[in-house]
């Protein structure tokens, strides 16, 4: 609804509260404070809106995220949606090349040549750090792009996805929801035959992977989507790969969770993913 500030923000919390934080064994890293959420007076065709708090935000991340990369630490970044990708791969262009694992139940490929207009950076995030998309946050620090084409990977878009012929045009390689569900660790395996060359790489994970009957609580969900299971089974490889820097996880949203059962089985596909 217009006007309303999305509750994937509050996913920290409720992840925190399911006690994420010790049964990873993880030191506690603290908090990037995001900008407000405002659309202000934005229209279509004005480009990604509030993308000025965007872009600081996103260089403030990567310097809290690139301070921890260089203390040899995995980072593990509950986020709030999509965009928030911005900080790690800025982060990582900074220190060399590097890849990324993008697991939506959507490509996030959407740009102003194949589609009305943009928005939501959420929905051009994938795009946005292949370079895709305005100067203001696509070229932070003269770094554009943050990950090349041949370097991304997308896994877990529904067989409608609007924007496949992109992602083919791009060259980037990717598996449908249909196809993981086939085979998750074969999946894994082929992500990290492609990506073995670079300095490393970070994983996207947008909850809405998951079958909307299983994870309901977010804002866009879809049917067709992976279960739990073959999420460990994805995960698992990938995380635990010598090359792995990090998360970031997003989109969950508490608000529509008020007994907080999905965020209790999320945080323990999570914790089983990361063991």
């Amino acid at each position: 609804m217009e006007g309303t500030v999305p509750g994937c923000y509050k996913l920290a919390g409720a992840l925190r509260d399911q006690g994420i934080i010790e049964r990873i064994g993880a030191a506690d890293a603290g908090c990037v404070v995001p900008p407000r959420y405002d659309r202000g007076d934005w229209k279509p065709g004005d480009g990604v809106f509030n993308a000025g708090p965007m872009a600081s935000y996103s260089v403030r991340l990567a310097d809290r995220i690139g301070t921890l990369v260089d203390d040899g630490k995995f980072v593990v970044l509950l986020g709030g949606e999509c965009s928030n990708l911005l900080g790690p791969t800025l982060a990582l262009k900074r220190r060399g090349r590097y890849g990324v694992v993008y697991l939506d139940g959507h490509s996030d490929m959407r740009t102003v040549d194949n589609d009305e207009y943009v928005g939501a950076a959420g929905g051009e995030a994938l795009a946005l750090v292949t370079g895709r998309g305005q100067d203001d946050l696509t070229d932070l620090e003269g770094l554009k792009p943050y990950v090349r084409d041949t370097d991304a990977v997308m896994l877990g878009y529904r067989e409608d996805e609007s924007y496949l012929e992109t992602l083919n045009e791009a060259g980037i390689p990717h598996w449908s929801a249909l196809d993981v569900i086939a085979d998750p660790s074969g999946a894994a395996t082929g992500v990290l035959d492609h990506l073995a060359e670079l300095d490393g790489f970070w994983v996207h994970l947008d909850v809405d992977i998951l079958d909307a009957a299983i994870m309901p609580a977010v804002d866009s969900p879809d049917p067709g989507g992976i279960d739990h299971d073959q999420l460990r089974q994805l995960l698992h490889p990938l995380l635990t790969a010598e090359k792995c820097i990090g998360i970031d996880i997003g989109i969950y949203d508490p608000d529509l969770d008020p007994e907080q059962v999905y965020a209790a089985e999320l945080t323990d596909t999570l914790v089983a993913a990361l063991s």
